[in-house]
């Protein structure tokens, strides 16, 4: 079995998650989300707090480790008293087991045979009908908020498949309608055209083919706006069509090539891996040092034809869902304030949302999938 690859985090990382629960952010959230240890992430909070710097070294001490492994024995014996209550009742497992397979045989001819009176049964599949969707319309109310109120009936009932449950897309309906569960993507979105156009005659070498089978080989790349205070502010994403992953973003003031040279700066990949670099034909795009840089990492340009946006399809749908998502009816304090919320929710997109382009998958659970897969061929 491989190991996990041991995680290494920078000063400027630390400095937003920490800056992400001063916003308000819960401790709770920012740990899962991002994988953190409570351990480290409440020292990096304590060493803003007293000194401001991260260079102190985040082990652990012997009285830490052992809460956290109290903790996980607790959990553990609370599972096994749930397990334990949930089938110590004769009768009980009687229920289930005509509940079961009545569409099989029929309840009374199983009644009879468990020696089970009819009303005892009808009684109790009630009790446990109304408790059953008492607890999914729970689990579906906190996959819901959990995931920014974004997932409509399809990715609800990916995610309860995951914990166990098969339901149907009509049943979670109903529960979202009668809880006013209302999706995102129910809002009808403004799609602004572009004003300007990069005349340059570089090619649509791209083609169309969105599906790579290799990582880093296609990036594709678009902007779009959100609102600051009273004025229009710009964001600029790059993404990997391999498995749909954000690996660069920035926001700024300005619809420009300086955008996109910061959101290639916040790339964490070694650039030289990169092989083309697809846009539409925006003037933002047309640039002498975006040009420089490419050529420096042997890095190949590919335009969109003019006037045909399906040429960039990929990140036209990932800037719908960034609108729906993130932009849509929010109104940032400031660029310091719209820098936090998107570094947050470029880390949900990546490792948390699920895409259906995917199967389902988040873009960190594809890569390792189809990474194990080919060690495994290897």
């Amino acid at each position: 079995m491989a190991k996990r690859e041991r995680r290494t985090f920078s000063n400027e990382f630390k400095e937003q998650i920490v800056q992400l629960h001063l916003s308000g952010k819960p401790r709770n959230e920012i740990i899962k989300e991002y994988e953190l240890t409570p351990s480290a992430f409440d020292k990096w909070v304590s060493q803003h707090k007293t000194t401001g710097s991260f260079e102190e070294k985040d082990n652990r001490t012997p009285e830490q480790e052992e809460l956290i492994r109290l903790r996980k024995e607790n959990q553990r014996l609370a599972m096994e008293n749930d397990i334990f209550k949930a089938s110590r009742a004769d009768y009980g497992t009687k229920v289930d087991v005509i509940r079961n397979n009545s569409h099989k045989y029929s309840v009374s001819a199983m009644c009879a045979v468990l020696q089970l009176p009819r009303s005892t049964y009808y009684y109790e599949a009630k009790i446990r009908d109304d408790q059953e969707k008492e607890e999914l319309t729970e689990l579906i109310i906190d996959i819901f908020k959990k995931n920014r109120s974004v997932y409509g009936q399809r990715k609800i009932k990916k995610e309860l498949y995951k914990k166990g449950w098969q339901v149907s897309r009509r049943r979670i309906g109903q529960i979202m309608k009668e809880q006013g569960l209302v999706s995102k993507y129910t809002i009808a979105q403004f799609k602004p055209t572009k004003t300007t156009v990069n005349e340059s005659e570089i090619g649509n070498t791209l083609n169309r083919e969105f599906d790579q089978d290799e990582e880093l080989k296609v990036i594709v790349s678009d902007l779009t706006y959100v609102r600051v205070q009273q004025k229009w502010h710009y964001i600029c994403v790059l993404v990997d069509l391999y498995n749909r992953e954000i690996i660069g973003h920035s926001a700024g003031p300005h619809k420009d090539a300086a955008l996109v040279q910061r959101a290639f700066s916040t790339v964490k990949y070694n650039l030289n891996r990169l092989e083309l670099f697809h846009t539409d034909r925006g003037s933002e795009f047309k640039n002498k040092l975006i040009d420089e840089a490419l050529e420096t990492f042997e890095i190949k340009k590919s335009l969109s034809n003019k006037g045909t946006p399906y040429d960039n399809a990929v990140a036209e749908a990932t800037f719908k869902t960034i609108k729906t998502e993130f932009v849509s009816g929010m109104v940032f304090s400031s660029q310091r304030e719209l820098d936090l919320e998107l570094f947050d929710y470029v880390n949900w997109f990546n490792n948390i949302r699920i895409h259906g382009s995917l199967d389902y998958l988040t873009p960190k659970e594809y890569k390792n999938k189809h990474q194990a897969g080919m060690c495994a061929i290897s």
